[in-house]
């Protein structure tokens, strides 16, 4: 039966949350919850460290929360990314994030082997290859899972609540029928792979009209360089997607040359796979967390660090919910609308990028910004690019007022200083 403060007292409940994925999202859901004496059991189909398409890039939020996880130390050598050079045909600009803020950039099996390994030392049970098959439900609610190992039986398992972590297409999420919200069609393809003999000193985001390309040290000295366009131009892109993909890079200044000095480490990677939805976070005895319940175009690169801040959301809620401090369903709600409010402004800002067309207003902004040559303001634009900052709180009405000022103010100064004396 369950409890006024939402805890489940029958003799068969071994947990009290399950969650179903342990990447990103899941396992660091589980760490939390297991550091906050939760008895928590994490499944997985995959065996970790295990490989997964991504963007690679955790942006200096969830770099933050990894530090104050005391994670940070766990990516291996994967090298800090403190400064930006962004690339486009209206103007080329080179910054620093605020704060002192940086990238990082660690493969996928360094990361999530990672934060597996700290759920599991901080007490959460954890099993790989263990794949589910059903939810279990009672009384109208989710109240636990059915599934296996390879060859082994079917096992089924309970808790008050099950997570899905199980990323964009969850079968938690499908399992519940979590209706999508803010859904947008996908809008991107996306290709990568990884290059020895490339080096570079800073991370580089080159944006034109049809392309965006990234470029971002990562683990073994390695270079990640990725790109993407529109979904339009997929079935011609993958009709030769190596030679193709050069051919982007061609269009990025001296990048194509570059890599091609280099040696190609690894197989391509590209996928048309990236839709655009919102789910609810929370009902009868589930949640969904990370990519399970909030799906965008990597453009941006916000997928990890949005990971990791639902996560730490998410176990917040659940661990006041579960532990009596308030209602259970009023702390998920909270979290949800917390969740919806953070992602809004990025989430219209990346459907944005993901046109991969800039018009006239943006050339102009970035070449105020440029002529400006004030390094406040690129660090206030990469750290609106890098989630520090709100992006309706960068780009907006008073930021173009305050350049166009500054460019009218410089260009009056320089009329005045070549006028001649009339002395």
């Amino acid at each position: 039966m369950w409890t006024a403060n939402n805890l489940w007292t029958g003799d068969a409940m071994a947990y009290d949350v399950i969650v179903v994925g342990a990447r990103v999202a899941g396992a660091a859901t589980a760490l939390l919850l297991a550091r906050q004496g939760l008895r928590v059991l994490a499944v997985d189909r995959a065996a970790f460290p295990s490989d997964t398409i991504s963007s690679h890039q955790i942006q200096p939020p969830g770099v933050a929360r990894l530090a104050r996880w005391g994670l940070l130390d766990r990516l291996g050598d994967a090298p800090s990314t403190r400064r930006v050079r962004f690339d486009s045909p209206a103007a080329v600009l080179d910054g620093a994030f605020p704060a002192g803020g940086a990238i990082h950039s660690p493969r996928r099996t360094v990361l999530d082997h990672a934060l597996v390994d700290a759920a599991r030392a901080a007490g959460a049970e954890v099993r790989e290859r263990w794949r589910v098959e059903e939810l279990v439900w009672e009384g109208g609610r989710v109240a636990g899972i059915r599934g296996s190992s390879p060859g082994g039986q079917l096992r089924t398992e309970r808790a008050a609540l099950v997570v899905g972590a199980d990323g964009k297409r969850s079968f938690v999420a499908r399992a519940v029928r979590a209706r999508a919200y803010r859904q947008r069609s996908p809008r991107s393809f996306a290709s990568y792979t990884y290059w020895a003999g490339v080096p570079v000193t800073t991370g580089e985001l080159h944006h034109r009209d049809g392309l965006a390309a990234a470029v971002f040290p990562t683990n073994g000295g390695l270079t990640m360089v990725y790109v993407s366009a529109p979904l339009a131009g997929f079935d011609a892109f993958r009709a030769d997607a190596e030679a193709n993909y050069l051919a982007a890079l061609d269009r990025c200044g001296d990048l194509g040359d570059r890599v091609r000095a280099g040696a190609r480490a690894e197989r391509l990677r590209t996928t048309p796979d990236l839709p655009n939805h919102v789910r609810p976070a929370h009902g009868p005895g589930w949640c969904l967390v990370g990519d399970a319940g909030v799906t965008m175009d990597p453009v941006s690169a916000q997928g990890i660090a949005n990971a990791l801040r639902d996560a730490e959301g998410l176990a917040g809620a659940i661990a006041a919910g579960l532990g009596g401090a308030r209602p259970l369903r009023d702390a998920l709600g909270a979290h949800q609308r917390d969740r919806d409010r953070a992602l809004g402004p990025m989430y219209d800002f990346t459907l944005g990028l993901a046109t991969y067309h800039s018009g006239p207003a943006e050339r102009l902004f970035l070449r105020a910004l440029a002529e400006r040559r004030d390094p406040a303001e690129v660090e206030r634009l990469f750290g609106a690019f890098a989630g520090l900052t709100p992006v309706n709180e960068f780009f907006n009405a008073r930021t173009a007022l305050r350049l166009a000022a500054a460019r009218l103010a410089g260009d009056v100064t320089a009329r005045l200083c070549t006028q001649p004396s009339t002395q």
